[in-house]
């Protein structure tokens, strides 16, 4: 007889354990089998996905790249011209009453200049694609004219234009537009310094201050060296000064670097801080935005001549190379600040990273006249610190280093440029950048604003002496 407790079916049929158990894991073979089915679908079109938007990547890189070439080659002949024609500075009001009547009446929005690609990067705000046309002829014009200022912010702009532009023609959204942003912003620096290492961590880097988005890193890294290498092929060329001597790491060599680090971030603090007073003073000071336009260039202009400041003007890469010669003075950083902040600080478009090059590898080698250091070593040191405080980027800092004077110096540059970013607080050339994490615990209650908002609440606690909790508290 069968026992009471043999599994019976519903027509009566006796089932022994070891057929009930076959059956189940008939069951569960078939579960595990659709359960695989619907991953390897997710997983090819996760891919499908992938594969499309580095198509894109390669797309906006190759564009970016060609936009580097022509932008360059432009500088070239312009700076070509205006070192062998003084006359062209005269051209300085024109130029700013131009730039400003086209950005006001035709450029929408892209008066914002690299504020509005963190934005679109970070929000999807859409960009026309007439900011690309507009940042390219306009800074042209002003490095024809002398005025000081650099390409960064220019082919970021670009960049950020084309990327914005095919995201939208290729109806991007979400996480994949943001990659695609910020690929363009690392193609555009790659392509226009030529520096692939520096360019991948940039676009990962620049918009979020604290911050890098690594779920970028791939594309940036391509678009980086996608957008350099077609640069290069259509004929643009890039040169480095190398560092003669790397000093042997002492606690006194350390004490040194340490030392120049804290006057690197004080002098990328007064930069920034310095091209947001002139932009103020002009802004409220003056109501009409022609007559400021024109009044800020005419102080420019006589700044240039008075003083015979000329060779201030334009990209003035000489101050990189006398730099590392150590054929440079303490006024020779501080001039070039002084007209950089008027340049900028009054409208003209152009980009702040060449000035700061200028400004830190000038600074860096007149430290080593009277410190005693090799200056190719202080002059390197002085580029990276400067640069890298002023826009938040330490990270990008350390590749910077590595890419234009190899990687010899890198515990050098760790150091400064860790040490200059925290010197600089919440400071830097991108308003819209935004706070993830605080550089020091000073500063937690900045955490989640943009940088413009933690100044004017700085600016605020110092003019009314409110305590930093109550700031805080207001702005939440």
């Amino acid at each position: 007889m069968a026992s009471n407790d043999t599994p019976t079916s519903a027509k009566g049929r006796i089932h022994s354990p070891a057929s009930s158990l076959k059956h189940e894991l008939r069951v569960g073979k078939g579960i595990a089998s659709r359960i695989a089915s619907k991953d390897a679908m997710r997983d090819l079109h996760n891919m499908k996905a992938s594969l499309r938007l580095l198509l894109l990547v390669l797309l906006v890189s190759a564009l970016m790249g060609v936009a580097a070439w022509a932008f360059l080659a432009s500088l070239d002949f312009v700076t070509e011209q205006r070192e062998a024609h003084l006359w062209l500075f005269a051209l300085l009001p024109v130029v700013s009453v131009a730039t400003a009547w086209v950005y006001r009446t035709h450029g929408l929005r892209a008066a914002r200049g690299n504020n509005l690609v963190i934005d679109s990067s970070l929000t999807g705000t859409p960009i026309h694609a007439r900011m690309a046309g507009l940042t390219f002829v306009c800074s042209v014009a002003t490095h024809l004219a002398g005025g000081s200022a650099g390409r960064e912010g220019t082919a970021v702009q670009i960049g950020g234009t084309i990327a914005s532009n095919v995201a939208q023609l290729f109806k991007l959204s979400g996480r994949d537009r943001k990659d695609l942003m910020l690929a363009g912003i690392s193609a555009a620096f790659g392509g226009v310094f030529g520096t692939p290492l520096a360019g991948a961590f940039f676009g990962m880097e620049m918009c979020t201050l604290g911050k890098l988005t690594y779920s970028a890193g791939m594309y940036c890294l391509v678009a980086s060296f996608a957008g350099d290498g077609m640069a290069r092929l259509l004929g643009a060329q890039h040169s480095f000064q190398p560092i003669a001597h790397v000093p042997t790491m002492t606690p006194s060599t350390v004490a040194l670097v340490l030392i120049c680090a804290v006057v690197f971030g004080l002098a990328a603090r007064l930069f920034s801080s310095s091209i947001r007073v002139v932009k103020k003073f002009w802004g409220h000071r003056v109501r009409s935005y022609l007559l400021a336009a024109l009044l800020s260039s005419l102080v420019l202009m006589g700044t240039y001549m008075i003083f015979g400041l000329q060779r201030y003007g334009g990209l003035s890469e000489w101050m990189v190379t006398s730099g590392f010669k150590g054929q440079t003075t303490w006024y020779d950083p501080v001039l070039k600040l002084l007209c950089t902040a008027l340049t900028l600080g009054a409208g003209y478009q152009g980009g702040e990273v060449t000035p700061l090059f200028g400004i830190g590898a000038s600074l860096g080698g007149w430290i080593a006249t009277i410190t005693g250091s090799d200056p190719s070593f202080m002059a390197a040191l002085g580029l990276l610190g400067v640069f890298g405080a002023a826009l938040n980027v330490p990270i990008t800092t350390i590749m910077l280093g590595i890419d234009m004077f190899s990687g010899k110096a890198a515990a050098y540059f760790v150091i400064v440029a860790f040490v200059s970013y925290l010197v600089a607080g919440h400071r830097g050339v991108y308003p819209a950048q935004r706070i993830v994490t605080p550089k020091r615990r000073s500063l937690e209650f900045d955490e989640g604003d943009t940088v413009e908002h933690a100044i004017e609440r700085h600016h605020e606690i110092v003019i009314e002496g409110e305590p930093a909790s109550t700031a805080s508290n207001d702005n939440k």
